[in-house]
């Protein structure tokens, strides 16, 4: 009976959250307190075993927790899935099962909140509308319908109060992030900005709970994907979306896990490979505009093969000159122009004036590696592990810790596509396809440069 209940509604009333966030804080909090104050009388392996031990059990708790209170505390669960460098493999593996494994809500809760925001129930509005959710995520989920005209469309609808609640889980969630702050400076000696992560997510939970500005995402993403015919950005319909509801044309095709399975034609493994790592590139070194969220399930691939990109609720704007820094740093890799790439370390707050640049030199020969000769290269042989390892005692041994706001929205993304890159396994001349992104960068540059743009 429980386990319906926590399925059917979301967990709501600031006192309840409190308590259950509060309580689930505390817990994690005291079990790596306690664990730390055992660590001088352990040896090496048994710290160890017993840190990775508490990980595991934590883990598991934090998902239990997770899957009641949904919105911004299963949020920050999905950001830190993705954190290799705070965590085991193992327990990422725990972690990422709030990724796809998101219980969808009763259907009476989105059929009252469809005609909230409507004015017209579901049944009203749409020629069909399934009641089974196509889809379930952290603050929302997606049905299948049909319009009155035939069109196919996804609606994806907000959970009921969960915009309520962000505020009071913002509160209640720091308690968390303190206690990892704890364990990875003393007991781990890890360096760890919470106070970053928190900013992140913030900012990032009050876009997404914002299907207004999702709607207007899509639109800049049509315009800047206007000229390329292998990409597929939804159509919105307007006079059936709202702050908390967005209906979108239905997009047929298959997800990236499907790609990957075996038994895929490797032509199509290879060519979805080459077009989402061209893609991610036009986003940051042409665009300054982002798609920051490298879930599986928000991308299709369609018979023709195209690339749809299905979900703006994150996406990330840069500043022109962050823009510009980034797409002069690529060039400087490129060339291993160092001087250039120390200018672009200080214009882009990854060091301040004086710093050794030399570390980060190091840093970025390591992560840019596939693509740096001119050769085929195969993803396989970029052990990501053992690199990040690497940046990581680079980062320590030099004190390296600068992280300007805008990086946490470009290595998520960037981590996605090397996951992707080496899940695909395409063994092709990285170093060209790359260069060719920067080089029509640096042209379309040039030419706005020209009209005084």
């Amino acid at each position: 009976m429980s386990s319906k209940k926590s399925s059917n509604a979301l967990t709501q009333g600031r006192t309840k959250r409190a308590l259950q966030v509060g309580s689930l804080a505390t817990s994690v909090s005291g079990s790596y307190a306690w664990n730390a104050l055992k660590q001088p009388f352990r040896s090496a392996d048994e710290k160890e075993q017993e840190l990775f031990d508490l990980h595991l059990k934590n883990a598991l708790k934090i998902v239990e927790g997770s899957h009641e209170l949904r919105g911004a505390f299963m949020k920050l669960v999905q950001m830190l899935s993705m954190r290799g460098d705070l965590f085991p493999m193992e327990v990422l593996d725990i972690l990422a099962v709030v990724q796809s494994s998101v219980p969808p809500m009763d259907y009476d809760l989105i059929r009252t909140q469809v005609e909230n925001e409507l004015g017209k129930e579901p049944e009203q509005l749409f020629r069909r509308f399934d009641k089974k959710a196509f889809a379930a995520a952290s603050l929302g989920q997606v049905h299948r319908a049909q319009l009155r005209s035939g069109a196919e469309v996804v609606v994806k609808v907000q959970y009921p109060g969960v915009d309520e609640t962000v505020e009071q889980d913002l509160k209640n969630l720091k308690a968390l992030l303190s206690a990892l702050t704890l364990v990875l400076r003393d007991v781990m000696r890890q360096n760890f900005d919470a106070a970053e992560l928190y900013q992140e997510m913030e900012e990032r939970l009050r876009e997404e709970l914002d299907y207004i500005n999702e709607a207007n995402n899509i639109t800049i993403f049509q315009r800047l994907f206007a000229g390329d015919d292998e990409v597929i950005i939804p159509r919105v319909y307007p006079d059936f979306s709202s702050r908390r509801v967005l209906t979108l044309e239905f997009i047929e095709g298959y997800k990236f896990n499907d790609v990957l399975a075996p038994g895929v034609d490797r032509e199509l493994k290879d060519w979805v490979a080459v077009k989402y790592f061209e893609i991610t590139w036009r986003q940051i070194c042409s665009f300054g505009v982002l798609h920051t969220d490298p879930h599986p399930g928000n991308y299709l691939i369609t018979y023709h093969p195209k690339i749809a990109i299905l979900d703006f609720g994150s996406v990330r704007l840069f500043p022109d000159e962050i823009r510009a820094g980034y797409r002069r740093l690529a060039q400087a890799v490129l060339e291993r122009d160092e001087r250039t790439m120390a200018r672009c370390f200080l214009e882009l707050g990854y060091l301040d004036p004086g710093d050794d640049p030399e570390p980060l030199f190091r840093i970025m020969y390591l992560i840019f590696e596939p693509v740096l000769e001119d050769r085929a290269y195969d993803p396989d042989d970029f052990h990501a592990v053992e690199k990040a390892r690497e940046v990581t005692n680079i980062s320590l041994q030099h004190r390296i810790f600068k992280t300007p706001g805008h990086r946490l929205f470009l290595v998520r993304a960037l981590l996605g596509l090397e996951s992707y890159v080496q899940q695909f396994g395409t063994v092709t001349n990285w170093h060209r396809i790359f260069r060719q992104c920067v080089t029509a960068a640096s042209k379309k540059r040039s030419r706005k440069k020209a009209k005084g743009i």
